[in-house]
């Protein structure tokens, strides 16, 4: 890492305040990357940035390429002229602690229509360029999203056989049916682009810098697999999957975790040098600075359930690319900035793979208690190529994880910090995680706020109540940055 030492704060976009019901990339982008900067941080963590699916989640979705339209902010267009004060007069109010997606959607996408018309008026060149240079997947997409629609948001595998299996004339009459839905999605996605590509200028322009998500796995329902079927452990028929992804019984869900997206089919990926994942990370490096690889102990070996399994007990592990996957990857693309998420049942065979091309994996201090001195989550036994975090967008906020504890768990915490205010348990643990010889600290925006549970992003295993909290503009005040600065400056994580 070419940065001794450094931290910053994991945030979604969705976070972000707004008036249209979910966060975006307008004015609270911008205010939250200032916040970062004053308050002494270098990195700005989001979850992965893509269109969501089922549940809302970011690692459920319609495309591992395309950004979430959900995202655009209307008020960056009103200032382009493609909305005018009318169009965001009668804004309906919505709850300011969550993201209110559905209704939110409904009204985005009413905006964005709008937009698009107005759009049409002006010249195209550079949407004409943006369209020309992304064709690799945004065709595809673009395709995807408009046959989903006309087919009342059925899965593709439910679609008529013709556009199911993608046979030429299916996909020559779809396009020419559907040719405006089409052009409107391609729009949708150069506005992302464009929006996105102020925020990424705007954060370096203040020294931010940007680590990204990329989902080990893809969903079904996908323009990825539709497009790639042979990429991906199907039934050479209907098109469901006859292997699915999860991890067997862990910390979270005593019945393992089943979540459902099709095996990679590695034997074909192989054959193709592994040209599906070079675009993929080719394509997030346009957004971000570094790339976090979640559940990066697939690559070493992966669970695998029967596609009509009802729990991830019964699956088995299966060996994946390993090493020879990276470096075909970094002989076609260099050297990649990767962070691993080498969370969960990890074998010495990860952590040879991991230190093979110098990854630095993830500490969570949330799970550093209560097993004796040889944890390896408890600070003293870090490396320092690591990345330390109060907890993940998978935890309880710090506050409510501690309030949940034993007795004898707070107990365990509070030998190993010494003395601790328990009203402020998350800025014990933001200490620890600066004091650390990790490289880089990250703490979730709940944790640097003293949130409870409530504000809690998700849980594992949960499909309903996720992915939905926001913090209000107020929240980042001076004194709340100024008190961040002078922790980060205290444990030598300012940089120079």
């Amino acid at each position: 890492m070419p940065f001794p030492r450094a931290s910053g704060i994991l945030l979604h976009p969705t976070s972000f305040p707004s008036s249209f019901g979910i966060g975006d990339l307008g004015p609270g982008a911008y205010h939250f990357i200032d916040f970062l900067a004053d308050s002494g941080q270098k990195f700005w963590q989001v979850l992965p940035l893509v269109p969501t699916g089922y549940g809302n989640s970011p690692y459920m979705s319609y495309s591992a390429l395309a950004g979430n339209p959900l995202l655009i902010s209307p008020e960056e267009l009103r200032q382009k002229g493609l909305l005018v004060h009318e169009d965001l007069a009668n804004v309906p109010e919505f709850p300011p602690d969550k993201a209110d997606f559905e209704p939110a959607a409904v009204l985005k996408l009413d905006l964005l229509q709008k937009a698009w018309e107005r759009f049409q008026t002006q010249p195209q060149e550079e949407f004409i360029e943006f369209c020309q240079q992304k064709a690799g997947w945004l065709d595809d997409f673009a395709l995807f999203m408009a046959v989903k629609q006309a087919n009342n948001n059925q899965s593709w595998n439910q679609w008529e056989p013709g556009i199911a299996k993608r046979e030429p004339e299916a996909i020559k009459t779809w396009q020419n049916s559907l040719a405006a839905e089409i052009s409107f999605q391609k729009y949708l996605q150069f506005e992302f682009f464009r929006q996105w590509s102020y925020i990424k200028n705007y954060a370096h322009s203040r020294g931010i810098e940007i680590i990204g998500d990329i989902p080990i796995y893809v969903a079904h329902d996908s323009a990825d697999v539709w497009a790639n079927p042979h990429l991906f452990c199907l039934h050479p028929e209907t098109g469901a999957a006859t292997l699915v992804a999860g991890v067997p019984p862990d910390y979270f869900s005593a019945t393992g975790q089943l979540w459902g997206n099709p095996i990679y089919n590695w034997y074909a990926m192989r054959r193709e040098n592994y040209a599906w994942w070079v675009k993929r990370f080719a394509a997030l490096l346009e957004l971000v600075d570094w790339i976090r690889i979640d559940h990066f102990r697939a690559f070493e070996s992966y669970w695998a359930v029967k596609g009509d399994e009802k729990t991830a007990i019964n699956g088995r592990w299966i060996k994946g690319p390993r090493s020879a996957f990276f470096k075909s990857i970094e002989q076609q693309l260099g050297r990649l900035p990767i962070v691993a998420e080498d969370l969960g049942d990890i074998t010495p065979a990860v952590i040879d793979l991991l230190n093979e091309f110098g990854f630095a994996g993830m500490k969570i201090l949330q799970f550093a208690f209560g097993s004796g001195s040889g944890n390896p989550y408890l600070p003293h036994g870090f490396v320092r190529n690591c990345i330390v975090y109060t907890g993940t967008h998978d935890n309880d906020t710090t506050a409510g994880w501690f309030a949940q504890l034993s007795e004898s768990q707070q107990e365990s915490v509070r030998d190993y910090l010494g003395r601790i205010d328990e009203e402020d348990i998350a800025w014990d643990l933001i200490r620890a995680a600066l004091s650390s010889v990790a490289d880089w600290a990250i703490f979730p925006l709940q944790d640097v706020l003293g949130l409870g549970t409530a504000a809690r992003m998700n849980t594992p295993g949960t499909s309903e109540g996720n992915w939905s909290w926001r913090y209000q503009s107020e929240s980042l005040t001076r004194e709340l940055g100024d008190r961040l600065r002078k922790l980060t400056e205290t444990y030598g994580r300012i940089p120079s």
